[in-house]
């Protein structure tokens, strides 16, 4: 099953190499922290805040040339994890003579979600990845103390 989840923060994680930037979803009442690289992170913090950039990041480009193709971005899936690595799929489609043309692609979760982010699509996450990544909301501090529910 999969269930909606939204991004609620981009910090930094505790890990025994030091801190590692992380997006912290968060799906079925519990949150998922999904370690991602310090550009990443940048960018869909600052996606998220709309603070726009000089010029057009990846993501950005991305999306321009996807929607100038005549294409959109249905949705993105974090849909499994295996091994400590997660695992995306962007779901996108585009319309010819009026019928719909699906697409499924392979993401990593970070490029996933920064297209997410810009978009406004919907994020899914399933329920192996919470299962085995989830985290009780009270156990994730942000700057401002514990994250009440959404």
């Amino acid at each position: 099953m999969e269930h909606e989840a939204e991004v609620v923060g981009v910090g930094a994680g505790s890990a025994p190499g030091g801190d590692v930037p992380a997006v912290i979803l968060s799906a079925r009442g519990e949150y998922v922290p999904i370690f991602v690289s310090a550009d990443q992170a940048q960018s869909i913090g600052m996606a998220l805040e709309g603070e726009p950039f000089d010029r057009p990041l990846t993501h950005d480009l991305l999306v321009d040339i996807l929607t100038e193709f005549g294409g959109a971005i249905d949705r993105v899936r974090v849909d499994d994890l295996r091994d400590g690595t997660f695992y995306a799929k962007v779901d996108a489609e585009r319309y010819e003579d009026g019928e719909p043309e699906r697409f499924v692609f392979d993401a990593r979760p970070s490029d996933a979600l920064a297209l997410a982010v810009r978009i406004d699509c919907p994020i899914v996450v399933s329920d192996e990845v919470i299962d085995e990544a989830g985290r009780s909301q009270d156990s994730v501090q942000f700057d401002d103390g514990p994250q009440e529910g959404s």
